[in-house]
């Protein structure tokens, strides 16, 4: 019986150390030269499925696949790689993630560090347990560690052919900046081939739309649109929101109109109507005709308004109840909202012919009792705008009474809709 024999669990190398290195055969010949490294993301995104090998006299566009696991453990770094079977034929699929051509000195988004880098090597490692003793061990994967983004991989990949032990002795006197291949979102332009890390890609969704926002505006144009168009629909509605007029015209552009109006209508149909607003009467029509009617409908009425008056700032969501009610029917009225629930700051109450007679905020709502009548918890003052009121006068309303939000009626005294904090905020930077 042969004695166990133990093997280091993980040898490190990476993409640049790989390339070019020989690979020999059963019989300790040549049979190719590693030029790639092919991860199949619908099986494992963590390990490369298969060496892709140029085969030795072969053409420059010849290639053939290796599978990792029949690869023998390599005994050493810097050595040739040694093959436990031949090369076969080299079968390209979509779901091919190739690590140099698909990676290197390409642009990759940090899920944690919220930014957009570029890729200048990938740190691999050998994995093995153990071997049986015959001195032929099979290495059991070749895992994708992390990406390097800084001094350190670009110097590898310059000084790559070289001895490896010489260019890692030379990289070691530049400090690692290295992102988690768990930590990457891949950026694919190409719709043929969505390769993307789903771990990246539910990571990414995660982020304030603030965030996501920075990075799309890192981003080439086609790269944007590639990324936005991978968002879900809520989470690309909130980032639109927070990007630039002119970008969120572009980005909707490079969608088709049923897209982008799914997107829309998870928007405030304030911001919805803004961003329409920035499109040509061709565009913004396709959309709104693709919009369920009741989005739709609110929508248009915003478009009629100009886009400097209070009308053309404010949203039409909010919250309201007769005057008479209890804080039991406004919670339940808040409960049935169906708009962002974060913007509701107050309860606007109404009166005979439904005028807007007074406010509340939702704090007297939690610290009052189920049977409290609303007109009780009003605020002492019922500030409000006309529905042609300039931004100047809104601000001033804003600043005045320390604002959170402010109703907007029309010429009958009923609300027509709310104009945010945030909105006034924005209004100003955009001076």
């Amino acid at each position: 019986m042969n004695e166990l024999l133990t093997v280091p669990v993980t040898m490190e190398t990476s993409v640049s150390a790989l390339v070019g290195r020989s690979v020999l055969d059963a019989d300790g010949k040549v049979c190719g030269r590693v030029q790639e490294f092919a991860v199949d993301v619908s099986k494992d995104q963590t390990h490369v499925a298969a060496l892709v090998l140029r085969p030795k006299g072969g053409k420059k566009a010849d290639r053939a696949m290796l599978p990792v696991h029949e690869v023998i453990w390599p005994e050493e770094r810097g050595k040739a790689l040694r093959a436990k079977t031949a090369p076969r034929m080299y079968a390209e699929k979509n779901d091919f993630l190739l690590l140099d051509y698909d990676l290197m000195d390409q642009q990759i988004i940090d899920v944690d560090g919220r930014k957009v880098v570029r890729v200048n090597d990938v740190n691999l490692a050998w994995e093995k347990a153990s071997g049986n003793g015959n001195g032929e061990v099979g290495a059991a994967g070749l895992r994708v560690v992390e990406v390097e983004v800084g001094n350190r991989g670009a110097l590898r990949r310059l000084l790559k052919g070289l001895p490896v032990m010489a260019v890692d002795g030379v990289a070691e006197r530049f400090k690692s900046h290295v992102i988690p291949w768990s930590c990457v979102d891949l950026i694919e332009r190409d719709p043929a081939r969505r390769v993307r890390l789903k771990i990246g890609q539910q990571r990414l969704a995660k982020l304030h739309p603030s965030d996501i926002a920075d990075i799309l505006e890192d981003l080439a144009p086609g790269e944007r649109e590639a990324v936005f168009a991978s968002l879900p629909e809520e989470t690309a509605a909130e980032t639109l929101e927070e990007v630039d007029p002119k970008m969120q015209k572009a980005l909707l552009q490079g969608l088709d109109s049923e897209r982008a109006a799914d997107i829309l209508e998870e928007m405030d149909p304030g911001a919805a109507a803004d961003v329409l607003s920035e499109m040509t009467d061709e565009e913004s029509e396709a959309i709104l005709e693709e919009m369920e009617p009741e989005e739709r409908q609110d929508v248009e009425e915003l478009l009629e308004f100009s886009a400097d008056s209070a009308a053309g700032r404010m949203t039409t969501d909010f919250v309201s109840a007769p005057k008479d009610a209890t804080v039991a029917d406004a919670v339940e009225r808040l409960r049935s909202f169906e708009g962002d629930p974060d913007t509701i700051t107050e309860v606007y109450l109404l009166g005979e012919n439904e005028k807007l007679v007074g406010v509340v905020m939702l704090p007297r709502l939690l610290l009052a009792t189920p049977a409290t009548v609303l007109e009780t918890l009003s605020e002492g003052h019922n500030v409000h705008c006309s529905l042609d009121a300039d931004d100047k006068y809104v601000a001033e309303l804003f600043d005045k009474y320390n604002l959170r939000s402010l109703p907007v009626v029309d010429h009958h005294g009923r609300v027509a809709g709310a104009i945010h904090a945030e909105q006034v905020i924005a209004q100003l930077r955009e001076k």
